[in-house]
């Protein structure tokens, strides 16, 4: 039976799915114990999307055994830190006597 123009409007509305559901589907395809179809119908999803999550938890297994940090995760510097908000400070009371003696409210409040 062929879709109307206006059939198309009338498919399932997007689903997001939860991380831990992803993992849930992709673990359960990873063992094997049933077939992709099984699979699909039992989590209402389709098997291509199951085959999808299956990829990305293999290929990223590695990451849960991999160093304590994340490499995005630089160590903070609180001596950068601390001479940024000095620098800021001076910028700003600098900034304020220069309005002052042009007349000039202060954005002080």
């Amino acid at each position: 039976m062929p879709l109307e123009t206006g059939a198309r409007n009338a498919r399932r509305p997007r689903r997001n799915h939860s991380a831990a559901f992803k993992a849930k589907v992709a673990l359960a395809a990873v063992r094997g114990e049933r077939t992709l179809a099984e699979l699909a119908s039992q989590f209402d999803v389709h098997p291509n999307q199951i085959t999808q999550w299956k990829t990305q938890l293999l290929d990223r297994a590695s990451e849960v055994f991999g160093t304590g940090s994340s490499p995005a995760e630089k160590p903070v510097d609180m001596k950068t830190l601390h001479a940024k908000i000095g620098e800021l400070a001076l910028e700003n009371d600098f900034l304020e006597g220069a309005l002052a003696k042009a007349g000039l409210p202060s954005a002080r409040r």
